[in-house]
């Protein structure tokens, strides 16, 4: 039976994110995680469907893809599937092929496990080591310090406080409350949290999202941000440690991040958190005309 590539309807993107939520255990590598797709969601279910990718046989999903901006395919694997060689070759084919429906011409990059064999097929086929990314991981099994701050679970009402935080934490950010609302309204959004962080002034100073896929699997953060004109005062170690407090309560085992290695100040967030640098992973570009 032959491996068929496709675009998943919104009204199946619940079923997607589930399959993909039994994927992420702390014994295989870290990879596209349903948070991820949450996160995407603040784009609406119509537009997260549009940016999702799946390869399957027959009724088995043996891959997501997420097109996380119009350039990058980021991958997940089923359990067992990371050497499969037919799998490989269909995802690489399609990512290689702009007229496959994946990736257009020019500039793009895939970020895929280290250990996954499309590596090696894309590899192949011409395309170079690209950014580095750094994974971090903490173990939900050891305390988790308490953030030291105040702390509050966002719901409706909060939105656009949330929103304003988000926006002052990333430079490019058009994120705003609408968006929240859209986020929490995807399917992922069952298994996570937003939290804020309130310094002693009661002043909004962080935020994060927190995305869990069920109990005793791999939690994810996803984003996490310090506004720009409180930085400096530890906010950023005290909304981690809420973070991981949250997904410990959500049943998470672990809880991992991943961050462009360049991004020194965020890296170093998350170790002086307790997080463990896991490894570093580099994605993979061609530039075609």
């Amino acid at each position: 039976m032959t491996i068929e590539m496709g675009t998943p309807e919104a009204g199946r993107l619940g079923e997607v994110t589930r399959v993909l939520a039994e994927w992420q255990h702390d014994d295989v590598p870290v990879q596209v995680h349903p948070g991820d797709i949450g996160w995407f969601w603040r784009f609406g279910a119509e537009r997260t469907a549009q940016a999702t990718r799946t390869w399957s046989r027959g009724a088995e999903l043996l891959a997501v893809g997420l097109l996380d901006g119009p350039d990058l395919l980021r991958l997940a694997f089923a359990p067992g599937t990371l050497r499969d060689e037919e799998l490989a070759r269909r995802v690489a084919a399609d990512a290689s092929a702009p007229g496959s429906g994946v990736l257009p011409a020019g500039k793009v990059y895939v970020e895929a496990p280290a250990e996954a064999l499309v590596r090696d097929a894309l590899a192949e086929d011409g395309w170079r080591c690209g950014e580095a990314w750094t994974l971090l991981r903490l173990d939900l099994g050891a305390p988790v310090p308490d953030p030291g701050v105040s702390i509050e679970e966002i719901g409706p009402e909060q939105a656009h406080e949330w929103a304003a935080v988000v926006r002052a934490s990333f430079d490019a950010s058009t994120f705003t409350g609408e968006r929240w609302h859209a986020l929490a309204a995807g399917a992922p959004y069952a298994d996570a949290r937003c939290l804020l962080a309130r310094d002693e002034q009661a002043r909004a100073v962080a935020a994060v999202a927190v995305w869990s896929a069920g109990a005793g699997r791999i939690g994810l953060i996803e984003p996490l941000g310090v506004h720009r004109d409180h930085r400096g005062h530890g906010h950023g170690r005290a909304i981690t440690h809420a973070a991981a407090r949250a997904l410990r309560d959500l049943g998470s085992s672990s809880v991992a991040v991943y961050t462009p290695s360049a991004n020194t100040g965020g890296v170093a967030t998350y170790l002086s958190a307790g997080m463990e640098r896991v490894s570093e992973r580099l994605d993979l570009y061609r530039d075609t005309p």
